[in-house]
Formats: C-alpha cells, sequence, structure tokens
C-alpha cells in the first residue's frame, strides 16, 4: 500500500488503525478501545491499557535474541570518546539505577528531574524512570539556574539526576553550581540529587542531599518493569510559552510507544537491527523522541553524539560518525547542515568518506532553506527530507513517508501529512481556504496518539494555548498553505516564539530579562533572519531618564543578562539602545513591522501605528548593528 491508500484507511477508521499499530506494541493488558473522547476536546488513547516503556524499548529485545546487538553507540569527538552498549549491558544498567531510585523512595507517578549532557547515562536514567512508572522531566544540560527553577516549581521532582558538568569545544559547563543555585532559588525542594561524576571535572556533594551515581547503587536489587495505564504520562517536557513561562508538555505512555514505533520503518524507513541517528541532544523533543524512545523501541541501534556539526574537528564530524557506524537515516536540524556547508561549500569532506550506507537525510527542527536542501542532495547524493512537528506532538505532522512510499520531494515543503493528522489552512474566522491560500495551519481534533493530552497541571492554559482560536482544531501557531497536490508549506510562526538554530525560543522571555535591567525602562525583542541559525533574537531598548552611561556598557550587560537567565541557547548578543518603540494606539508594539523593517523586506505601513516616522529611527537603529539592508 502507498501513502495516500494508507492515509485513507487511517482516515476511514482512525481507531482501527491505531488499534492495528498498537500490536507492534507488547502490553501487559491489550486496551479495549484506542480512543477515549468522554471529556472532548480533550482526548485520550489506549487508556485503558496496561504498558511499561522499558519493557518494551529493552527488555523485550534482550527477550526476543536481541541481547547482543548494540542498543546505544556513544561518539564524543570532544573527548575522543567511543563506545557500545548492547540492549543486554542497557537492561542491566537500567535495572539497577531504577533499584537505586526505588530504594531511596521513587515511587510510580513521582517526578525526576534530568539534567544531562550527551552521554549514554542520561538514557539510562530516562529508561530507569520509565521502568518503575516514574515521570521524568529531561532539561536541557547547561540551561541557566533561574530557568531550571521555574521547571522544579512547576513538576516538583522528588529527585534530580545531573552531572558534574558538561562540554563544549575548549571549555567546561559546570552544571554542579547551575543545579546548586536553581535548588537555592526554587521554592520546591527535592528529596535527593544523583549526580554522575565525569572524569573532565568531579563536583563537590552536599551531604545527605547529593549522592554519586556509582555509590547509590552499590548492593541495591535491580527493579523490574511496572506495567502504567496507557493514558500514564511519560514525561514532562518543557517548551517555550508566549508568555514567556514554559509549558509543560505531557507525553502520554501509551500513544507515545505506538506512534513512534509506527514512524521509525513508515517515515524514517529504517528496520530492526539498523543504526539510526539523530543529531540533537536529550534536552529537546528529537531528543526524547529519535535518539531515546523511537530507535529502542523498534529495535534499532541509536546514536548518541557529544559533538558539533563544525569544530571537533571539522566539517567532516557528520560524515565521519555515518560512514564509521554505518548509519542508515540520519536526523539533525538545518542549522547544523548550514554551519558544514559554510565551513566547507564544497563538500571535500564528504569525499573523505564511505557513506553509502546511508539511506536519507532527514530535516527537521526549523524551516528549511532551499539552497540547504539542494546543496545537501547535491553533496551527499543522497534524498533530502524536510518534515515538519513540534514538541506538543512528539513525531511528524507532515513529511515524507519514505518506508510507505517516497515522494517526490518538493524544495521548500515538508511534503504531506502522516495518518492521524487532517490539516487544514484556516482564515482567521475558522474557515477553510483554498489550496496556494497562506493561512493558519490548524489539526483537526482528536490528534493522533503520541501527541500531547494537555499540559502538566495547567489543562486551562492547553485549551487557551491550543484548542479556542479554532474550536474542533488544533492550533499549530503556525502559517502555511496547501498546495493542489497536497503538500503542505510552512511560512511563518503566528507568535512570538522564535527558532534559533532548531531552538524555539520566546521573545517574551527575554523581554522580561532586560526589563529587569536597572537601566531599562521598556524593550522589545524580535527574531530577525540568520543564514546560519535561521532566527537570532535582536533587543530593543528604552533607557531610563536620566542615564548617561556608555550604550555599550548597557547593552553588553543586557547581553550577560540573557546568557545567566535564560542561558547561551539563546545566542542573544545584539541589543541597541532606542529613544522610542513603533506602536499602535492602544499600546502595542508592532513587533512583526521590525521584523519586515531588519530583514529588509516589504511591508505595509500599520493602520494604527500611532507615529510612522519611528519606524525610520528603528531603521537607523538597526543599521548601525548590520541589518536593515546595511
Amino acid at each position: 500500500m502507498g501513502y495516500k491508500d494508507v492515509y485513507a484507511g487511517w482516515k476511514a477508521d482512525p481507531e482501527g488503525f491505531w488499534t492495528e499499530a498498537a500490536k507492534a506494541i507488547e502490553w501487559e493488558k491489550f486496551p479495549t478501545r484506542a480512543l477515549n473522547d468522554d471529556k472532548a476536546p480533550i482526548y485520550s488513547w489506549f487508556d485503558d491499557g496496561l504498558v511499561n516503556t522499558c519493557f518494551n524499548a529493552v527488555d523485550r529485545h534482550v527477550r526476543d535474541g536481541r541481547g547482543d546487538q548494540n542498543a546505544i553507540i556513544y561518539d564524543s569527538p570532544i573527548t575522543g570518546t567511543k563506545s557500545a552498549i548492547t540492549f543486554a549491558q542497557l537492561q542491566a544498567k537500567v535495572a539497577q539505577l531504577a533499584g537505586a531510585l526505588k530504594a531511596k523512595g521513587i515511587e510510580t507517578g513521582d517526578r525526576v528531574i534530568i539534567y544531562m549532557p550527551m552521554v549514554p547515562e542520561a538514557l539510562v536514567a530516562m529508561l530507569a524512570c520509565a521502568r518503575i512508572g516514574a515521570i521524568h522531566s529531561v532539561v536541557f544540560g547547561g540551561f541557566a539556574a533561574h530557568e531550571l527553577a521555574v521547571r522544579i516549581d512547576d513538576c516538583t521532582p522528588k529527585a534530580i539526576i545531573a552531572a558534574s558538568c558538561g562540554l563544549e569545544p575548549g571549555r567546561v559547563v559546570h552544571y554542579k553550581p547551575l543545579l546548586d543555585g536553581a535548588i537555592e532559588q526554587a521554592t520546591h525542594k527535592p528529596e535527593f540529587c544523583v549526580i554522575f561524576q565525569r572524569d573532565q571535572e568531579r563536583a563537590e556533594l552536599i551531604e545527605g542531599r547529593d549522592y554519586d551515581w556509582d555509590a547509590v547503587q552499590e548492593g541495591v536489587a535491580p527493579a523490574d518493569c511496572v506495567p502504567v495505564p496507557g493514558s500514564h504520562p511519560a514525561y514532562i517536557l518543557y517548551t517555550s510559552g508566549t508568555t514567556g513561562a514554559p509549558k509543560g508538555v505531557v507525553r502520554a505512555t501509551g500513544g507515545h510507544l505506538v506512534a513512534l514505533n509506527w514512524s521509525m520503518k513508515n517515515i524514517y524507513n529504517v528496520d530492526p537491527g539498523d543504526v539510526f541517528w539523530a543529531a540533537s541532544d536529550v534536552g529537546w523533543v528529537v531528543g526524547h523522541s529519535y535518539i531515546a524512545y523511537g530507535p529502542l523501541i523498534h529495535g534499532n541501534t541509536t546514536v548518541v553524539f557529544e559533538g558539533k556539526p563544525v569544530g571537533t574537528p571539522d566539517a567532516g564530524t557528520f560524515w565521519r560518525v555515518i560512514s564509521e557506524h554505518n548509519v542508515r537515516s540520519f536526523f539533525t536540524a538545518p542549522t547544523a547542515i548550514r554551519a558544514v556547508k559554510r565551513e566547507d561549500p564544497k563538500g571535500d569532506s564528504v569525499k573523505r568518506y564511505d557513506i553509502s550506507c546511508l539511506r536519507a537525510l532527514y530535516l527537521a527542527g526549523e524551516r528549511a532553506d532551499p539552497d540547504t536542501i539542494e546543496w545537501a542532495q547535491k553533496v551527499l547524493g543522497k534524498p533530502v527530507y524536510d518534515h515538519w512537528w513540534q514538541t506538543e506532538t512528539g513525531w511528524t505532522i507532515a513529511g515524507n513517508p519514505a518506508g510507505l512510499e517516497a515522494l517526490p520531494v518538493k524544495v521548500g515543503s515538508p511534503t504531506v501529512p502522516m495518518p492521524g493528522y487532517d490539516v487544514q489552512i484556516l482564515d482567521e474566522a475558522g474557515h477553510p481556504m483554498k489550496p496556494g491560500e497562506l493561512g493558519a495551519i490548524a489539526v483537526k481534533l482528536p490528534l493522533p496518539p503520541g501527541t500531547l493530552p494537555t499540559l502538566w497541571n495547567a489543562e486551562d492554559r492547553f485549551r487557551k494555548s491550543y484548542l479556542t482560536a479554532f474550536p474542533g482544531y488544533y492550533e499549530t501557531g503556525d502559517a502555511g498553505m496547501i498546495d493542489e497536490d497536497g503538500y503542505l508549506y510552512i511560512m511563518a510562526r503566528t507568535d512570538d516564539v522564535i527558532n534559533v538554530a532548531g531552538h524555539r525560543l520566546s521573545t517574551g522571555a527575554m523581554e522580561e530579562v532586560l526589563a529587569s535591567h536597572p537601566d531599562v525602562a521598556e524593550c522589545a525583542v524580535i527574531g530577525v533572519g540568520d543564514s546560519l541559525k535561521g532566527q537570532l533574537p535582536v533587543g530593543f531598548v528604552i533607557l531610563t531618564k536620566g542615564v548617561n552611561r556608555p550604550h555599550g556598557d548597557i547593552t553588553a550587560e543586557c547581553a550577560k543578562l540573557v546568557r545567566d537567565q535564560i542561558g547561551p541557547v539563546a545566542a542573544f548578543k545584539l541589543s541597541v539602545v532606542v529613544d522610542r518603540l513603533p506602536k499602535t494606539r492602544s499600546g502595542k508594539i508592532l513587533r512583526a513591522t521590525m521584523v519586515k523593517i531588519a530583514d529588509n523586506e516589504d511591508f505595509k505601513m500599520p493602520a494604527t501605528i500611532d507615529d510612522p516616522a519611528i519606524l525610520d529611527e528603528i531603521r537607523a537603529a538597526l543599521q548601525t548593528i548590520g541589518y536593515a539592508g546595511a
């Protein structure tokens, strides 16, 4: 069956489709129904089934004869380390850590924050939580103490599992002081922390609260897998909210297992035993779905890569990893490929390696610009598939289902909706639009298995954020169109969340930080186009009256504030002092117009603007930092 037949089959009988897909997962008790719509528009999948994520990702493969197959390949050009862990070894490691957590009082439903770099122990920690039904929340290693504290207070973890440090080219990121600072700031206090001590830096442990990773596991009984209901949260993953307060996306266990398992063959075209590599981080949704869970559930070998696309040591690192480890499908962000392209425009580094094992390159995390796709197609000689999804959905909304049928690539489009997603383009009133017309991208409810059923302790915010703009639909927050062939095009965000190198970050959160500077009276942050990272934040600050310090000192302090409170991922370096901001008569800052000026695009003068002359001032300010066509 090709894509059209499969998609039509899902549409004709959605519950039958997902019930069939659920048979590929091993259940303690198979669900009596697929979809529960009793509380629509809040839906749940497989909620009366009983299942365990860790059993499906690890134990069943050992039982079925895959114990000697590599589950994880660790490749760290930063440390010069390479190693492999078989499924049998992974089972022993996970069961032992789960036993230690259980011995310290962690029970089904308790939350555990994981604050780790890209090391195999991060996956062991995630799977150990899943083994005993604890709900993990992975926070990107190196996130600033303030951001970590916000997440501690929101999910109230009983324990935190962290590493002593993370590593960047040429520097050590000290995790333990950040963790200690976050716990100090947070109102909620975890009962204990487990610290994985890395060779590069051993952290000082606080007696009575901190326990060494190895010592805490000594002498404890390994834990068995605990079956949980299909609706039980597997994890909470925080994503930027438009208000600046992070949203805790909940992932339900049953649907997560079914959707990810289905996606591995049908979208990524790998078979059990194949090596799959997602060059991301466990702190992001890609790391959850396609480093930790999807490949292991499906019986694939997953690559844990601690390095960068360039500089560890050069632009050939990706191709070396693919060649050495026999990678079949490779998934990364367009910004990573842009970095490689900038360092190696002719693709000479590809010629140093045999990448004949690779079937395709998959891109997601931000819009893949045509130049990047065409360059990658040319230098790799492989299909390059853009695909589109979100932290909220957990897996592909629109993509090229290469395992079902490789559809023709249209550069600029992530191809077509996957089964489970009835994607519509709507006008402001919620009416469907014609092919080729630009509108809001929405998905008809119910969303498929694997997507968020709600936000952690915030059902009202879930409804308001996603379900109220277009009743009966999930609002994606993206704008785009669908062409005559059913191909989807993503054109822009419809809110103030910007995409910096694949990381969705809220400009509202950055504005809150800038506004805390004692010399800043008012501010705005916009995302401007950047050839490498996709977007970069630029801040505009109005100074408090009477401040006459050098502007360069103030903008440098602003950059440091954002780095300290949000983290280096924000890539916030540029800000400019202005006398006033363009606003509507009602006081709303015209950010979208400012973005168009920065990106040197045509725009209509907003009808409600208070004073059109301000736009010339904004253009002049942008030109001083190299934007607005300067």
